[in-house]
């Protein structure tokens, strides 16, 4: 019997990706720094991940995202497209993010 997987979703600049019910963002004050808590796993995302990750609301789209980064973090938004873009492609695969 051969299972078939889910077609991959591909985040595009007009998906609107939000965290999954089963996926949030907690401080942790032991290590004093940000946490990405999924059953069974944690992930310390930095700066720049957290940042995108705070901007995934269900409701901005990916390029207003990008938009928004180039101007927080003064740079070309083309430069901050493929970061964010990657990014986002890597931690919807991972089941982190959906678009």
């Amino acid at each position: 019997m051969m299972i078939s997987r889910p077609e991959r979703s591909t985040i595009t600049t007009l998906s609107m990706p939000s965290l999954p019910d089963h996926v949030r963002i907690q401080f942790d004050p032991i290590r004093q720094a940000w946490a990405v808590l999924s059953p069974e796993r944690v992930f310390w995302p930095n700066d720049v991940s957290l940042d995108i990750l705070r901007h995934c609301d269900g409701q901005t789209t990916v390029a207003a995202i990008i938009t928004a980064l180039a101007g927080e973090y003064d740079a070309p938004e083309e430069d901050v497209a493929a970061d964010v873009l990657d990014f986002l492609q890597e931690w919807n695969d991972k089941l982190l993010v959906k678009s």
